[in-house]
């Protein structure tokens, strides 16, 4: 009898989420998302992933990726459809639940507004007949569609985002790859101090209670008589290391004429043009300079210092308007239009300079007025290969500097997929405002742009910085602030 009502207690606070199809089409694996709580999957559910299988969009390879999911763990267990099948074997211990199949019609009486033909109704449905069948049990509706989610809570059902894709709650704890020290730091982590020089380059090695917290190639700056601009070179320990920063906003320092202008233009700029660095992030509102130096120190390193073989820009071809439909051409030429973004820093790069022949600034200027600018035109056009993503399975990049522009609309998936064409010898960028997303189905949270700043911090050949001031104009930067 103890056992029995063990047994009941159990499964009373185990939760029943029924899915509906668009959590499946969003993330396949989400069967195995739900910890030790059960997962309730409506025939509608079934239905609508089988109308949605054809195709080679992304949630057609999704919706066959979920069905065979299912078809895997419901192979062999026919048996015990109706008692739920365990889903700890099939999920290699990530979930402990039981998967239940609707197996029998289900007529739940719905309100004679809600038209039953609709599949989100019928579903609606089956969250009601569950809630009636299981009182002292939470059953939960599980969907992305915000129209179904009000229509199940007018009625007074309990229903939720799914939330295991989003990286992060609240994407102000994004990580920035910037650190201010407070005015005490050096009272508070002198104690013991260690300082050389190596390469014209001034070390230190601290201790104190920030140590712990400072990740490797973390920037970190103090402003004041003793200005201090530096990045942690050994941290998350009880001591870290610090390395002073090469000075961009300094014209002998100038990346193809283009100097910092800001601080964290700066931390970007170090990022970009050291060669243990493998993988930058840079985030920030639309005028920050991400494209622009990018640019630069790609330019600088494929046609000066000849340290990669060519520059490679992809983005994602999302319209933020209608669509102009197809367009004409190779692939190169159908990409150029999403390209204006390249076009006008490329201006900006190859401008004459202001400064006299021979001086770092003068880059593009003292090759022999337009006919010298058409020409370096072309040279740099050359070396600059714009790609579409819908290539780029099975490549490798060797000795390439890939440039991921507006990689805020991508899938945390589209970029794992990305990231691993990087052979020996190729840098990856990705830039992006994550304020400006354009994907369906993606929020600021689930973006693939915030899944690897998150997830590469603190790996030694990888940094990020969040840009903060925009460098465009006044009016850019009133209208950032005020629109």
């Amino acid at each position: 009898m103890i056992a029995k009502r063990s047994k009941a207690a159990k499964s009373s606070s185990r939760k029943l989420f029924v899915l509906d199809t668009n959590v499946l089409m969003h993330d396949p694996l989400s069967l195995f998302r739900f910890e030790e709580h059960d997962i309730f999957v409506p025939m509608m559910t079934l239905e609508e992933l089988d109308a949605n299988k054809k195709g080679m969009s992304e949630v057609a390879r999704n919706a066959r990726q979920a069905s065979r999911l299912m078809d895997e763990i419901v192979t062999g267990a026919e048996h015990n459809m109706a008692a739920g099948i365990e889903l700890t074997e099939p999920s290699r211990q990530m979930a402990t639940g039981h998967l239940f199949l609707q197996t029998e019609a289900i007529n739940g009486s719905l309100p004679a507004s809600l038209p039953t033909a609709k599949a989100d109704n019928q579903i609606i449905g089956v969250v009601m007949y569950l809630g009636q069948k299981h009182p002292k049990r939470p059953v939960i509706l599980v969907t992305k569609d915000i129209n179904m989610r009000i229509k199940a809570r007018a009625l007074g059902l309990e229903a939720q985002d799914y939330f295991n894709d989003k990286v992060l709650e609240d994407t102000d704890l994004l990580y920035t790859g910037t650190r201010e020290l407070p005015p005490d730091f050096w009272d508070s982590h002198g104690k013991g101090l260690e300082s050389w020089k190596k390469d014209s380059r001034t070390y230190y090695r601290i201790k104190g209670p920030l140590c712990p917290e400072m990740l490797v190639n973390e920037f970190v700056w103090q402003d004041g008589p003793q200005p201090l601009q530096a990045w942690v070179k050994v941290g998350s320990g009880r001591t870290a290391e610090l390395e002073t920063l090469t000075d961009f906003s300094h014209a002998r320092n100038a990346v193809w004429g283009v100097t910092a202008r800001n601080r964290e233009q700066n931390f970007a700029l170090n990022l970009l043009m050291n060669p243990e660095i493998d993988f930058v992030t840079l985030l920030g509102q639309a005028g920050t300079g991400k494209t622009l130096l990018t640019l630069a120190a790609a330019l600088t390193q494929t046609l000066e210092s000849k340290a990669f073989s060519e520059v490679i820009i992809t983005r994602v071809t999302v319209p933020v308007g209608e669509d102009i439909g197809f367009l004409p051409g190779t692939e190169e030429e159908k990409m150029t239009p999403w390209m204006g973004a390249l076009e006008d820093n490329l201006e900006v790069l190859n401008k004459p300079a202001e400064s006299p022949a021979g001086t770092p600034g003068s880059h593009a200027g003292n090759y022999g007025g337009d006919w010298g600018r058409a020409a370096t035109m072309d040279l740099i056009r050359n070396r600059i290969k714009i790609k579409s993503l819908n290539f780029m399975r099975g490549r490798t990049f060797m000795n390439k500097f890939l440039i991921i522009d507006e990689a805020q609309n991508l899938t945390p998936k589209q970029m794992k997929t990305l990231i691993t064409r990087a052979g020996p010898g190729t840098k990856v960028v990705c830039l992006g405002n994550i304020a400006q997303i354009d994907t369906p189905y993606l929020t600021e949270g689930s973006s693939g742009l915030t899944y690897v700043v998150d997830r590469f911090k603190g790996w030694p050949h990888s940094g990020h910085v969040t840009l903060q001031r925009g460098e465009r104009s006044r009016l850019a930067d009133h209208a950032a602030e005020v629109l």
